[in-house]
């Protein structure tokens, strides 16, 4: 995957979480998580099926309210806010999924993003703005957004999230039942946004491989903890990632460390 020089990363933290917790009626799912996520960054969560890590970006983005713990976007705590009044603070969660209108056509899902903005004079220039990352929306814009492919219908559903004029777009596994090659595709595009639209970025995938090639940084959880915090080329040189995340045997691991030597040349 080739991509462009690497986003100045601030000091600043765009998003901090302290000593989250979360629960799903008596069950809990998410137990005293704390992490930052800085201006111009792309982080990433890793872990299994179970982890907590969807109902910790739920818990974020004000879908679900937390049992404990302080949600701060850019200075302020949101946590326990209205989901609709997190995006108008310019925080944007592109679900698990896509959730996606299956009905609308692929413009006016597109405008639905838009729906909470005020400066109506600027939506139709975001409007091409998503096109020109998406071309193969405008193509398919009068089309029901229902019968494109999987890979288009995440392209829709990252384009109606940038309609926000997101300060952090939180991505839940964007490459859920896509190809090797559209996960390429994807995630070129993701890397894009951080760099040219100073997005900044947290991210839920399995497929911790790609997940780590364009994130800075990243968090293993494991029922509903942060079970380890590192540079995301420090994660995927450690043999536990390696191993339980990666598929990577001890063998292999040599070929890892020449992969991210090589990406530093991508850059």
């Amino acid at each position: 995957m080739s991509v462009a020089a690497e986003t100045p990363v601030s000091d600043k933290a765009v998003l901090r979480v302290d000593n989250l917790e979360s629960y799903y009626g008596p069950i809990q799912a998410i137990r005293g998580v704390s992490l930052e996520v800085r201006e111009g960054q792309i982080v990433t969560v890793l872990g299994a099926n179970g982890a907590g890590k969807t109902t910790l970006l739920k818990t974020i983005s004000g879908v679900m309210n937390p049992e404990k713990g302080t949600v701060v976007l850019e200075g302020d705590e949101i946590q326990g806010h209205e989901a609709d009044t997190i995006v108008n603070r310019r925080m944007v969660h592109v679900p698990e999924g896509r959730e996606i209108f299956p009905l609308l056509t692929v413009a006016e899902n597109i405008a639905m993003g838009a729906y909470t903005r005020r400066d109506r004079n600027f939506i139709q220039e975001d409007i091409e703005l998503v096109y020109s990352y998406f071309p193969i929306l405008k193509q398919r814009a009068t089309q029901a957004a229902g019968t494109l492919s999987g890979g288009q219908q995440q392209m829709l559903a990252i384009g109606r999230g940038l309609m926000a004029r997101p300060r952090i777009m939180l991505l839940d596994e964007p490459s859920l039942g896509l190809s090797p090659l559209l996960t390429e595709e994807i995630f070129a595009i993701i890397k894009r946004l951080n760099e040219e639209q100073n997005v900044t970025m947290m991210l839920v995938e399995q497929n911790a491989a790609v997940a780590l090639e364009v994130a800075n940084y990243g968090y293993v959880m494991e029922l509903g903890r942060i079970v380890m915090a590192d540079t995301a080329e420090t994660l995927a040189n450690s043999k536990d990632v390696q191993e339980f995340y990666l598929g990577i045997s001890d063998e292999e691991s040599q070929r890892g460390q020449r992969r991210w030597k090589q990406r530093k040349t991508w850059r």
